[in-house]
C-alpha cells in the first residue's frame, strides 16, 4: 500500500529526529562524555545507592536547594546530610 506524501515526510523527520538525538554527545558544556544510564545506574548500585522519590513541599524543596547551593554540595549530598542529621537527632 502507498503512502500519502504527508505520511512519507513525517516519517522522514521521525528519522532525521532519531538519528540526531543518537548523534547527539552526552557531556557537559566541556565536552566531556558522561556515562550513559545503564552504566551510571550499575555504577549507582555498586555504591549502594537506591532511588528514592518522594512528594514535597515547594518551600521546602526550595529551602533544600538552598542549602546545597550555600554549602556547595550537589543536591543529592545535601539531602542525604539533611536527612542523616534529622534522623540522628
Amino acid at each position: 500500500m502507498a503512502m500519502k506524501f504527508t505520511e512519507l515526510h513525517k516519517r522522514k523527520a521521525e528519522r532525521l529526529l532519531d538519528a540526531t538525538r543518537k548523534a547527539a554527545r552526552p557531556g557537559g558544556l566541556d565536552g566531556s562524555a558522561s556515562l550513559d544510564r545503564r552504566e551510571q545506574r550499575r555504577l549507582d548500585q555498586a555504591a549502594g545507592l537506591v532511588p528514592f522519590a518522594v512528594k514535597l513541599n515547594q518551600e521546602l524543596v526550595a529551602q533544600v536547594r538552598d542549602h546545597a547551593e550555600r554549602s556547595g554540595q550537589p543536591l543529592n549530598d545535601a539531602v542525604a546530610e539533611l536527612l542523616r542529621r534529622g534522623l540522628a537527632g
